[in-house]
């Protein structure tokens, strides 16, 4: 990768990031009285500056005053941003925060921190752009020469942009063709989030730990004497000092109980604006000018009196912020004193709906800033999310909203309805509408009130109307008259007319189908969304839903009330032949609308059936199971139990018996598995589609037969004969249709396997030609969902090695379904069920593409996750198909079998092979004198942290035995990981640990070697040092690595990454171990002991708390055994020998009698039922006797499980 233009060039050239340097103000002279007013701002309630970070470091170097309060989640950040750093790709870290707790504050520390080791960023321009966005963190990545790239730490606001931003910044470096072994950017989401949540991420709440009371309350003590009287007006820091406390925050907002007897004056006015805004909108405000504005009729004898004095004692309670000489912005201290404040003049008689038109008549009139446009929409229309909950159904008014239940209303309207009435909603919502003549949302918002509140359906149908005429493109504008009609249809008194019936289902109707039509014009034009415009990256389906879901309502309502409806609805008989039994000749005016409702029924659920078996909303995330369950009914009711007149067509009633069926289109039959459709339909399914293979087109009928016969081999049927596989096989009948799904078939198939014959299609130009299909057929509606995994390829032959993704998913214990649905963590294939069923497929990533290996030849296919792309490997995975063709699911890093070679400290000349001993052992001091520290010692939550720092040297670690070589001063902390869960990974099936799995963390400066201690005793001639590896340990996979050098102790690393790393040997015969026998003491009746022998850590046994004495201590600990200390054996043993244990008391019950050596531990079982004397343990191998232990009586009795 070329050099990039400089730092400083760069930054200069931002302009959506704030990038602090990493020597910011360092040599420069600072106005005090600038240092002064900073740091009083951000005490008082203003959002931090970088000055303010800078300010107190040297106020901590000077002595002068203590370090800047860090929240409890900051040593966790600063640890989930280290491991990070270790691996390539785009990762991100979220922190949650509850308002005013301190979130963005703990967020920029963190950036501040890690200006020099990387290159920290806040995203503060907009992000419509978000291709510019991507552009200018790989900018920043790339800046100055190769050896001074350093990985951007990104803080994003919100969660909304996160999925876009990296799927832009992977396009960004591909494009740009940048290789790198580093991370190209860590994102921080800083995630304003008032709820409880459940959640690994960091969640700052309005509770402070007894550490952090603490901090605060000696930082209180060091303002108190830095600043006296002025404290009292520090409310953003005292109330955070005080825990939050309801008593402080109703002192400070004291001023506000005067009200009553003071009367509404200009400051009092302005106060209550601000309160109103900040306690409803985060990070509202208002600007300086139009805050002088409500001063403006006052008699100030002085026209140049500051805000601050206009406001006189509310003054303390409000702050004023410039950023980059920008227009001053106004608002209240801190968010709580926004609510209390709020609620103190509603005590007063000066509700929230006063304030809010007082609000708006006084600083809406003219002109209106953009700012206060978007902050009083957020006020009046902004509805939040409610609690997740399982099951969710349908929102009563916009069901289209799939991904999650919303609130009715903004939060405000929901406080004046509850604290207020019903009809100050209505006013303010008018007020609005009216004021705001162009903007569509007040209308909207005011139709929906009508609508759900007030059941007042013409009111509500003419504001729907208002609000669609004001933003005549958008659809989901459109959707709320839709649902208004739908709403009125569904709550008519019973019974009700048919003709009225009527009349509001083609309004209904009509409604739903424009916006359909919108929704369909809306690809790659430019809607307005949130006040701005922006291109429409989702379809919007729910014209269509919104569509069946009044055809469910007519047909019950008419059905219910004359049995005649069924028929005359699904076309069986005419509505003219009806009449009579209707008994109402008016109802012929519904003619046209009752002809084409079948037949749109069964268009629309066809689109929908698609829509759900092909996609979901997202990678994680379902849709919820109404709509299909609506949609299915739907169906049913028009389609399914009817026949039509089509019935004339050849072979038009086996489609009909399909139909009934729900599977009379390719993706009907493909989502019979989802509908959990029984194995006697699906037998029907297949025999009907083999005989329509006679008489209408043979393509469609015969693909859909074999994906019959496909969904019936997942059910685990008997296997039946499909007559037409080998003639779709061999005949290419795909190249006759202009649809994906022949052509996916094809490729699942004809994708070939070690059992099978040689491939006769072009899988890349098949793949292309599914794609292009794809594109033409579904990528218009389908453009922002995920598209779901139908089909992998397993083991076994022709239909049989094709597994249905509900077959994987229903091997999964429901208690995991959630998990499951959850496509981006991959979990389903670490089951070891559908890791037997599925079959490996091998391939290589390079330039962030991945190409799978079929018979000698690359092919290209797509990767789930793309963020497995950054490293150029050999690869294995499996390989999954969606309706664009194949995905590579559960990438993983694959190393070659390595011949029994020599390393460099081999001699070039065969010798013999030595034996290899798992036991520390001293050697040569590698050419070089090495000087040995002492680690510092943290505990934390069991867990110990080693930390080092050195000069420029070469050195070890004293109680691990690791080495590194630095040119520069450096620092760095290390801990101990579990082999356990890394040992049951596919790629370490071969290996055994030979040493410790470490975490190394360098927190300052630049290590040029490391050294990895391992604990094999290998001699100078040893053939065996070739058969080490090294653990690599990613966050998406483990991967086994070559090792470039192998010493007699340790294994040498030059210029290294630092992901968490051990030392592994490959399993074979010869090896000899040295083992540690654990004897325990159960608390059973009679003397029960437990006999594990466990390979030995050698030194490492001297910290064993690192490895909370293995998992057999911990569980003995848990279960109050005791243990019998004893001199473990001093000979070693050959791995997969068989060892014995006996004893020479004469009644005891050992079992079993004898167990085969492996490196994980073995266990005995020894009984005794009348021990009352010393007795000898012994084990034995063979001939040989390595280990013998006398137990004493005193050993065994007078214990406790706290000896």
């Amino acid at each position: 990768m070329a050099n990039g233009p400089s730092l400083s060039t760069v930054t200069r050239s931002l302009s959506l990031l704030d990038v602090p340097h990493a020597n910011q103000f360092e040599g420069k002279s600072l106005d005090p009285e600038i240092l002064e007013e900073t740091e009083e701002n951000f005490y008082r309630g203003a959002p931090p500056e970088w000055l303010n970070f800078h300010i107190s470091e040297q106020a901590e170097l000077d002595g002068t005053g203590s370090p800047f309060i860090k929240r409890d989640g900051y040593d966790k950040l600063v640890d989930q941003i280290h491991k990070l750093r270790k691996h390539p790709g785009i990762s991100t870290v979220k922190l949650f925060h509850q308002p005013g707790c301190g979130g963005t504050t703990l967020a920029m520390k963190v950036l501040w921190d890690f200006r020099k080791t990387l290159r920290s960023a806040v995203l503060t321009g907009s992000t419509s752009d978000i291709t510019k966005v991507a552009e200018e963190v790989v900018h920043l990545f790339t800046a100055g020469s190769q050896g001074d790239q350093k990985t951007v730490l990104l803080l994003v606001n919100g969660v909304h942009v996160l999925e876009d931003l990296q799927v832009s910044i992977i396009r960004a470096i591909a494009n740009q063709k940048i290789v790198t072994r580093m991370p190209v950017v860590v994102l921080l989401s800083c995630i304003r989030e008032d709820a409880d949540l459940k959640s690994d991420d960091v969640f700052l709440q309005e509770v402070l730990s007894d550490s952090e009371k603490n901090h605060f309350n000696d930082k209180k003590s060091e303002l108190n004497r830095k600043y006296g009287d002025k404290c009292n007006r520090f409310h953003g820091f005292n109330i955070m000092q005080s825990n939050f406390s309801e008593a402080y925050i109703q002192e400070a907002c004291s001023v506000f109980k005067t009200i009553k007897e003071t009367g509404i004056q200009e400051k009092t006015q302005l106060a209550a604006f601000l309160s109103l805004l900040n306690a409803y909108v985060p990070d509202s405000y208002l600007l300086e000018a139009q805050c002088l504005d409500v001063f403006k009729h006052a008699n100030y004898s002085h026209r140049n009196i500051s805000l601050e004095d206009m406001l006189d004692d509310f003054s303390h309670l409000i702050i004023t912020i410039q950023l980059d000489g920008s227009e001053k912005r106004v608002r209240m201290a801190h968010p709580l004193i926004a609510q209390c404040c709020t609620e103190l003049m509603a005590d007063a008689g000066v509700t929230r709906s006063d304030t809010a038109k007082n609000l708006l008549t006084c600083l809406c009139r003219d002109k209106v800033p953009r700012s206060l446009v978007g902050f009083v929409k957020y006020m009046l229309t902004k509805r939040r999310p409610k609690q997740k909950e399982k099951g969710r159904e349908e929102n009563p008014i916009h069901p289209t909203e799939m991904k999650e239940e919303i609130d009715s209303f903004s939060r405000l309207i929901l406080h004046i309805q509850t604290k207020e009435d019903n009809s100050q909603c209505l006013s303010l919502l008018g007020m609005a509408t009216n004021m705001f003549d162009r903007n569509p949302f007040f209308p909207q918002a005011l139709a929906r009130f009508h609508c759900i509140v007030l059941r007042d359906y013409d009111e509500a149908e003419m504001w729907a109307k208002e609000a669609k005429q004001r933003d005549p493109k958008n659809s989901v504008v459109a959707d709320t008259l839709g649902q208004v009609h739908k709403n009125r249809l569904k709550t008519l008194r019973r019974p009700a007319q048919p003709g009225g019936i009527l009349a509001l289902a083609l309004k209904a109707i009509r409604a739903f189908e424009d916006e359909e039509r919108l929704a369909e014009d809306e690809v790659g034009t430019k809607v307005k969304i949130k006040g701005y415009f922006h291109v429409s990256r989702f379809f919007n389906s729910g014209g269509m839903f919104g569509f069946l879901q009044v055809c469910n309502l007519v047909y019950d309502l008419l059905v219910s009330q004359n049995p005649t409806w069924r028929g005359v609805l699904t076309k069986k008989v005419s509505l003219g032949s009806a009449l009579p039994s209707l008994g109402d000749r008016s109802l012929l005016r519904f003619n046209g609308l009752i002809n084409r409702l079948r037949d749109a029924v069964e268009k629309k659920c066809a689109f929908l059936d698609g829509y759900l078996t092909y996609s979901k909303p997202d990678i994680k995330e379902d849709d919820p199971e109404y709509i299909s369950r609506e949609t299915s009914a739907c169906y049913r009711k028009y389609v399914g139990d009817s026949t039509s007149s089509h019935l004339k067509e050849k072979g038009a009633d086996l489609i009909q018996k399909l139909k009934l069926k729900q599977a009379g289109t390719t993706t009907g039959v493909l989502s019979c598995l989802d509908r959990e459709c029984t194995e006697s339909d699906l037998k029907e399914i297949t025999t009907l589609w083999e005989e329509i293979c006679l008489h209408k087109d043979p393509v469609t009928a015969m693909v859909n037969n074999i994906f019959a016969h496909i969904m019936l081999r997942n059910m685990g049927a008997t296997e039946s004969d499909c007559k037409h596989l080998t003639a779709f096989k061999q005949e290419m009948y795909p190249i006759l249709t202009d649809k994906p799904e022949p052509h996916m078939l094809a490729l699942l198939l004809h994708w070939p396997t070690d059992s099978e014959d040689t491939c006769i299609l072009d899988l890349s130009a098949m793949i292309k030609r599914t794609q292009d299909l794809y594109k033409q057929a579904y990528v218009k509606h389908f453009r922002s969902r995920y598209l779901r995994p139908l089909f992998f390829i397993g083991k076994g032959q022709e239909l049989n090695r094709i597994v249905h993704r509900k077959v994987l998913e229903g091997s999964v214990l429901q208690g995991d379904w959630e998990t499951m649905q959850d496509w981006s963590v991959e979990k389903i294939f670490q089951d070891p069920w559908v890791k037997e069923r599925l079959l490996k497929v091998q391939g290589e990533i390079r330039e962030y593409r991945l190409f799978a290996t079929v018979e000698g030849k690359e092919i290209e296919v797509d990767a789930n996750l793309r963020n497995s792309l950054w490293r150029k490997r050999k690869v294995s995975f499996y390989l999954g198909f969606t309706i664009k063709g194949p995905v590579a699911f559960a990438i993983q890093t694959e190393t070659a079998d390595k011949k029994e070679t020599l390393s460099e400290m081999d001699s070039s000349k065969p010798r013999p092979c030595g034996l290899l001993k798992f036991e520390a052992c001293c050697d040569e001091m590698d050419a070089r004198d090495l000087t040995k520290l002492k680690p510092e010692v943290n505990r934390v939550d069991e867990v110990q942290t080693f930390s080092l720092q050195s000069d420029a040297g070469n050195y070890e670690c004293s109680v691990s035995g690791l080495r590194w070589v630095c040119k520069e001063e450096i620092s760095f902390k290390y801990k101990f990981l579990s082999w356990e869960e890394h040992m049951r990974s596919p790629v370490c099936k071969d290996y055994m640990p030979a040493g410790p799995l470490m975490d190394i963390t360098v927190t300052s400066g630049e290590i040029e070697e490391v050294h990895l201690p391992h604990r094999v005793c290998i001699d100078q001639n040893s053939a065996f040092s070739g058969q080490f590896a090294v653990l690599h340990v990613d966050p998406c996979c483990d991967v086994v690595e070559e090792v470039a050098k192998v010493t007699s102790s340790h294994i040498k690393f030059l210029q290294p990454t630092f992901p968490p790393r051990g030392v592994m040997i490959r399993k074979m015969a010869g090896i000899q171990f040295y083992y540690d026998v654990l004897i325990y003491k159960t608390n059973k009746e009679f003397l029960t002991l437990e006999v594990y022998v466990v390979p030995r850590h050698s030194a490492l046994r001297q910290v064993s708390v690192l490895f909370n004495q293995t998992e057999v201590e911990e569980k003995q600990k848990s279960s109050g055994s005791i243990l019998i200390l004893n001199p473990g054996p001093d000979k070693s043993m050959q791995m997969g020998e068989h060892v014995s244990l006996t004893t020479d008391q004469a009644d005891a019950i050992i079992q079993p009698s004898a167990r085969e050596l492996r490196y994980e531990s073995i266990f005995f079982e020894v009984l005794i039922r009348n021990a009352d004397s010393d007795f000898t343990l012994r084990l034995q191998s063979g001939k040989e006797t390595p280990w013998t232990c006398t137990i004493h009586k005193g050993d065994y009795q007078n214990q406790s499980a706290d000896h």
